[in-house]
Order: structure tokens, then C-alpha cells, then sequence
């Protein structure tokens, strides 16, 4: 079904070739990843790219905080077209005003500074990016991770904000040259199986041994001819889970179709690899082998075909439940009761999002429904199309009648049920998804109060199937339908009365409109010279998700106040953080209110160092987790920690760049230690680093530390700082992105005087 190769590969006149008489270096350059980021790099150095994207994209979870740190670091207008949509926190039922109060803030400043608004439930982020922002050959910026549209030939990168933020202040995306690996595609999809299939699949195959870390994937191959332009953005748009950097495919006819339904025919162009093109690795894929797939908690990762999911349900759903039972110990996981007579029976059928909700994925799971019923017991389900666009084609062509005759329930386009603010499932309720995750409690669960509930995800025509079969977990290659597979047809009449596009005319005296939620970033300092940090967390697990790290759901609504929102940091993992957190955050406020804290007094003692003073040492928290980071690009995972006075993280890996780079941009020290360094340590425990700043700022990657343990032991610790960009460096040296800024235009302006 999916092999992979980690050897070099050369792709010539489309077949791919192990050997070839041609230089590496050269036919790098032919591959289709390499004509676009040399398109759009400023870079002048080898190896290293400053990019400039050709258009922003954001969701009302995390377009305040931009703005608000953009024009705090100077913005006046935007100077690139910038889509805000409002499909995270549309459903306007947390926290009083505060989501509307968001999206009023958001209309106004696409007013002000000439940005483009999409209100509330008329399209999920990446659905509008595809109708109307994609172009073949451009590159989108988003401040959600799965900023993917490589099937529409535009090269798409999830990020957290601060870095929207740089494109916004004319600045650059900084990140070495990445490799980029072939996914050679072959066959056809047979009928019941679906793009969620193939992605789980692909996830399945590669996350991981961490193949595809922060590199391209590029698809090519006779298999891309079976495909439609949905089939194809419903797996890319996954590819995300792969951990991989950004995505591009070929284009071809079907593409062109697609702009053209989409009334923007000038945006395509054909993009095919040159006659010879070198790539670093090779992914296969078989489509006519491909089964329908599900995978089950904890990880899109976990990835089963249906057909042994259900052949061995006793053992993975016990398995699970030992998993939970290790990560919740308040809760009492029971799936083993969804397993009665031979079969798994589950509890409820989302279709929904940026990967679920896409028209032909609705339009296939109409016709397995179509006089069928979801029947009067537990199970549910659950339709969400991801725009007012797919909802009027669906209602037109019949779709939605045959989906409400049959039981389901139509919803508006929203994001929530992927991150756990809709629909969430009953305590030991099992949930089929066809959304991006099934992270722990990213189904909107609370374990922390005992409540526990699974998602496994699926394709939608599995999940129809099993609507049909009763809530029965059903393959939808186990039931007779025939698709009719209706022509889509793009209505955007509804865009033009409702989207506001102000791109290129920024009305500077329109007013912002701030709702009492919506604060100001608190202030940051620079990068002392010496620092303690405590470990206020100490997580072992494999891998530590930002879902983990700040949770998603109800907590969405607090994301434009920093403070309010910081008291939600790990907290369904590490209740304690917060308050370990603030009471060293005090320390350092009192230090520099000028008094001297016994317990900084004692550790100053402790250390025997003249030269570290009270006044040149700060004292903050810090976090050790094993592979933090895996997931949402949400700033927050990292802005939440620094608001309660974090300073630094500790790990053996960062799981993405982009929650490195999130750390980065507000001043927390990404540390990083050697596989063979034990680490022992719990929190409670105090990191000494000295001569930081010096470190840093001399280019040092190796930074001598010192563990003063709560047991009045000590240890050394050798930290590493490596791969910082000269930008990174200055950053953390001022103590976060808008104090760099801050800092430059007071210098430009000095320069300018």
C-alpha cells in the first residue's frame, strides 16, 4: 500500500530512477518545490531561505493576537492580502461576548489596515483559502497548522503567529533550505474508499521514525490522474500529521477545472518537475491497495484498516484504555463495552472541518445514506460543510435532503468539532471523526474531572456506512452503493454580499473596536546575563502534544487575553504549572522591585559565584517534555508559558519547527540535551545557566548548566542552543519578537534623526 525509501532518488521524465548520470546539486533545482521557493526566497545565502508569501490566512482563535502584536511592533497597513475567517470561535456560547467581541475587533481592523473578513460560519479557514486565495506557484502563510493546498499547486505553511506577524511588519520566513521527498503515486481508489483512507495511511506509514520532519512532499505520478481536485486537498490537507514542513502537487486538468468552477481561471498553471529531478527520499503510493482505515486514540498516527480494527477490537480497545487509565488517572476508560456480539458499536459520526466537510466527501456520504436511517439510539451524526458555498450546492442538489430524511443533522461551516468546542462526545462515548486529530481530550473531555471520552478517526464514507449499519464501526467497501458523483458548482454570490475585501484600501482613521476581553501583550524583558530557571513540568511521554500544552475547546474563547488565557497552560496535563509557574514569576518581580527573596538569597549562596548578583540574574520557570510540540501551530503553547514568566523548555527533540519557532519568537529558550544525557530531574528542581547572554550572543551552542535539586544535591547539565538564525539569536537576546521590533524602530528612527 505505501512503502518508503530513505535513499536519494532521481525522477526522470517521470519514473524514478535510483542512479543517474547527473549532479544532485543541479537537478535539486528541479523539482517543483525548488522553482517556488526560489520564486519567493530574499535569501542571498546557500542553504537558507528568507521568504515572502504571497497571501496571510488566520482564524478568529488567533488573528487578535497578530494584529494586536503587529501594531505594537509598528503596522500600519497590511501589505499582502490577509483573510481573517471566523470558524474557530463561531459558536459564540463561552465566556459572554467575548467571541463576538473577537469578530467585531476582526471586521474593524480589516477595515483599518485593509484586510479581508470572512463573518462567522461562511467558511472554515482553509476552505475560503481554496476558493479564493490558492493560485499554482504562490505560497499562503497560516496561523493554523494545517495551512496545506499543495494539491491546488500553491505551496501552504502552518505557523504560529508571531511569524504571520514578520509578513505583516515586511519581514522574512527564515528556515534552512528544506529537503524534499518524492510521493510517487500509482493506481486507483476503489469504490467506498476515500481521501481521509489514503492520509491515514500515509500518517500511519511515516510519523513515527519522523521521516518527513520539516521537509516538502511532493506528489507526482499516474495516480494523481484517478483523483479529484477534493480527493486530492482532502489528503494534503493531512500531510500535516506527517510532521512534514509544506506539500505541492503536480497540476493538471482536474486543477484547471477547479479554478475555473471557482471563476478564477488566470490562477492556474501547469507544474510538472523538470526531465531530471533529484530528490531526498521516496514515498510510494499504491491507491488500488489502499483499504478504508481508522485511527484510533491517541494520534492520527494509530492507524489500523478497518478490517483488523474490528478483527481484533477487544485488544486495541483495552490497549486504549490502559493508555487512558495512564494518562487520566481521574477518569474510568470503558470502550470495552462498545465491543457486544462481535462488533464495535460507536456512539456518535462527525463529518466535519477542513478535511471531513469538503463537498465530494458530503456528496458520497449522501448516497450511502440515501433511504437509510441513523435510527432512534445512540448513535449521531453530525454534517458540517466546510463553506455557505458547498452548503447551497449540497442543498441544490438534493444532498442535504437525503442526509435530514436519513437522521443526520446539517451544521453550519465551523472548525469546532476538530478541537473539541462542538459536539463533544458523552463521557465514554466513542466518537468517528472525519476531522484532522484525536489527540487526548481534544474532543472537548475534561480527564482532570474525571470525564473521558475517543475519537478514532475515519474517512466520511466509512462513517456514513456505519450511520447506515446502525452505528456499527462498517468499512464502506462492505456495502452495495453506486456514488453518482454530481458536478460541483461554485456559487460565490453569497461572498460577494457578506465577505468584506478591503485588501489595498486600509481606511487608517476607521477605529479599532476593542470589547472589554481583548488586551494588550504584558511586557517582556531582555535576556539577562545569568538566569535560573525552576522546572515548573517534568513530562515523560513520547511525544507532548499543544493540545496538551494549552488546551483547545472552551478555552479558545480567552485567546485574546493573555493573562486570562495563561491560567489554562497544562492544565488538563500538569495542573500544578500555573501555580509553580507564577510563584517563580514573583520572585523576579520582586527582584526587580529591588528586594531581595530569601530564596533567590539562598540560591545565590548556593552557587558561590561573586559575579552573579541579585540584579544580574533573573529567575523564571521552565518546562521539560521529551518531544514537545506536535500538532496545532497555536502560539499560545508557547506565548502561555512566557506570560506566567517561562523562560526556557528542555527536551531530547522539537516535534515541529513550528512550535520551536513559536518559543523562539517569545522569548523562551528552545534548550535542547543529548539522547545519552540522563535527565532525572522533576519539578521543583532549579536550572542554573550562566553567562547566557554571553553565550548567545557570541554564537555559543553549548551551554555549561547546573541542576540545584530540591534535595539540596546538585548535577551538571549540558544544554545545547543549535541552528539559530542571526534574527533568532537577536530575538531572544531582546526577549521576544515585539521587543525586537520595538527595538529596531527605535534605532531606524535614531539612524533617520
Amino acid at each position: 500500500m505505501i512503502t518508503l525509501s530513505r535513499e536519494p532518488v532521481f525522477l526522470i521524465d517521470g519514473i524514478p530512477q535510483p542512479r543517474a548520470p547527473f549532479s544532485p546539486a543541479e537537478a535539486r533545482r528541479g523539482t517543483i518545490a525548488a522553482s517556488i521557493l526560489a520564486a519567493h526566497d530574499r535569501s542571498e545565502k546557500d542553504g537558507a531561505l528568507s521568504i515572502r508569501f504571497d497571501a496571510l490566512v488566520s482564524h478568529d482563535i488567533t488573528y487578535v493576537g497578530i494584529i494586536q502584536t503587529a501594531r505594537a511592533s509598528g503596522m500600519k497597513e497590511f501589505p499582502l492580502p490577509y483573510a481573517m475567517t471566523n470558524c474557530h470561535n463561531s459558536l459564540c456560547a463561552v465566556g459572554g461576548t467575548i467571541n463576538e467581541d473577537d469578530h467585531v475587533f476582526g471586521l474593524s481592523a480589516a477595515k483599518k489596515y485593509g484586510g479581508i473578513f470572512v463573518p462567522a460560519n461562511q467558511s472554515v479557514i482553509h476552505s475560503f483559502a481554496r476558493e479564493e486565495l490558492a493560485a499554482c506557484g504562490n505560497m499562503i502563510l497560516g496561523s493554523d497548522s494545517h495551512t496545506r493546498y499543495g494539491a491546488l499547486g500553491t505551496m501552504g505553511v502552518g505557523e504560529g503567529g508571531p511569524e504571520l506577524v514578520k509578513q505583516l511588519l515586511k519581514n522574512t520566513y527564515d528556515v534552512p533550505a528544506p529537503e524534499v521527498i518524492l510521493v510517487y503515486v500509482t493506481g486507483a481508489p476503489k469504490r467506498g474508499v476515500g481521501p481521509h483512507d489514503v492520509a491515514i495511511a500515509l500518517v500511519g506509514a511515516t510519523f513515527s521514525s519522523g521521516f518527513l520532519k520539516n521537509k516538502i512532499l511532493e506528489f507526482v505520478g499516474p495516480g494523481l490522474a484517478s483523483l479529484s481536485a477534493d480527493f486530492r486537498c482532502g489528503i494534503d490537507v493531512m500531510t500535516t500529521e506527517t510532521t512534514c514542513l509544506s506539500s505541492i502537487w503536480e497540476t493538471d486538468g482536474e486543477i484547471r477545472r477547479f479554478y475555473e468552477i471557482h471563476g478564477r481561471p488566470e490562477a492556474f498553471h501547469e507544474l510538472h518537475p523538470a526531465p531530471v529531478a533529484y530528490y531526498d527520499g521516496m514515498i510510494e503510493i499504491d491507491l488500488s491497495r489502499v483499504e478504508p482505515m481508522i485511527a484510533l486514540p491517541f494520534h492520527p498516527s494509530n492507524a489500523f484498516t478497518i478490517r483488523e480494527f474490528n478483527e481484533n477490537a477487544p485488544d486495541l480497545l483495552a490497549k486504549i484504555e490502559k493508555e487512558a487509565r495512564e494518562l487520566f488517572p481521574k477518569t474510568a476508560p470503558d470502550l470495552l463495552s462498545k465491543y457486544r456480539g462481535g462488533k464495535v458499536y460507536a456512539d456518535q459520526g462527525i463529518i466535519a472541518g477542513c478535511a471531513g466537510g469538503i463537498y465530494e466527501n458530503i456528496d458520497e456520504a449522501a448516497d450511502i445514506l440515501r433511504g437509510a436511517s441513523v435510527g432512534d439510539g445512540a448513535f449521531s451524526l453530525s454534517v458540517y460543510p466546510t463553506s455557505v458555498p458547498v452548503s447551497l450546492a449540497l442543498t441544490r442538489n438534493g444532498d442535504t435532503a437525503a442526509l435530514l430524511s436519513a437522521g443526520a443533522l446539517i451544521k453550519p461551516s465551523f472548525c469546532g468539532p476538530c478541537f473539541g468546542a462542538g459536539d463533544v462526545p458523552s463521557n465514554n462515548g466513542l466518537s468517528l471523526r472525519h476531522t484532522t486529530r484525536n489527540f487526548p481530550n481534544r474532543e472537548g473531555s475534561k480527564p482532570g474531572e474525571g470525564q473521558f471520552s475517543a475519537v478514532a478517526l475515519m474517512d466520511a464514507r466509512s462513517i456514513a456506512a456505519t450511520a447506515a449499519n446502525g452505528g456499527v464501526v462498517t468499512a464502506a467497501t462492505d456495502i452495495d452503493y453506486e456514488p453518482a458523483r454530481r458536478p460541483y458548482a461554485f456559487d460565490a454570490s453569497v461572498y460577494e454580499k457578506r465577505v468584506y475585501r478591503g485588501f489595498g484600501h486600509p481606511q487608517p482613521e476607521a477605529p479599532l473596536v476593542l470589547g472589554p476581553n481583548i488586551t494588550d501583550w504584558p511586557r517582556f524583558y531582555p535576556l539577562p546575563e545569568h538566569l535560573f530557571v525552576r522546572l515548573a513540568a517534568v513530562i515523560r511521554d513520547p511525544v507532548t502534544t499543544t493540545d496538551e500544552l494549552i488546551p483547545s475547546g472552551e478555552t479558545s474563547s480567552y485567546r485574546s487575553n493573555p493573562l486570562r488565557l495563561s491560567e489554562f497552560a497544562l492544565s488538563r496535563r500538569v495542573p500544578e504549572y500555573v501555580g509553580r509557574s507564577k510563584a517563580a514569576a514573583a520572585l523576579d518581580a520582586a527582584r526587580r522591585a529591588g528586594e531581595t527573596p530569601a530564596e533567590l538569597t539562598a540560591l545565590l549562596t548556593r552557587i558561590g559565584d561573586d559575579a552573579v548578583t541579585m540584579q544580574n540574574v533573573a529567575f523564571g520557570s521552565a518546562l521539560y517534555a521529551n518531544k514537545p510540540g506536535d500538532g496545532s501551530a497555536r502560539e499560545q503553547a508557547a506565548s502561555c508559558q512566557r506570560v506566567l514568566g517561562g523562560m526556557a523548555n528542555v527536551c531530547r527533540e522539537y516535534a515541529t519547527k513550528r512550535y520551536r519557532s513559536n518559543c523562539i519568537n517569545w522569548g523562551i529558550l528552545p534548550f535542547t540535551i543529548d539522547a545519552d544525557e540522563p535527565f532525572p530531574y522533576e519539578a521543583g528542581d532549579v536550572l542554573f545557566v550562566p553567562r547566557v547572554r554571553a553565550l548567545l550572543a557570541s554564537g555559543e551552542e553549548r551551554f555549561p548548566a547546573r541542576v540545584l535539586r530540591a534535595d539540596g544535591t546538585e548535577a551538571p547539565l549540558t544544554l545545547r542552543l543549535s541552528g539559530l538564525g542571526e534574527t533568532e539569536k537577536q530575538i531572544l537576546l531582546d526577549g521576544c519578537l515585539m521587543n525586537w521590533y520595538r527595538a529596531h524602530a527605535e534605532s531606524d528612527g535614531e539612524a533617520g534623526s
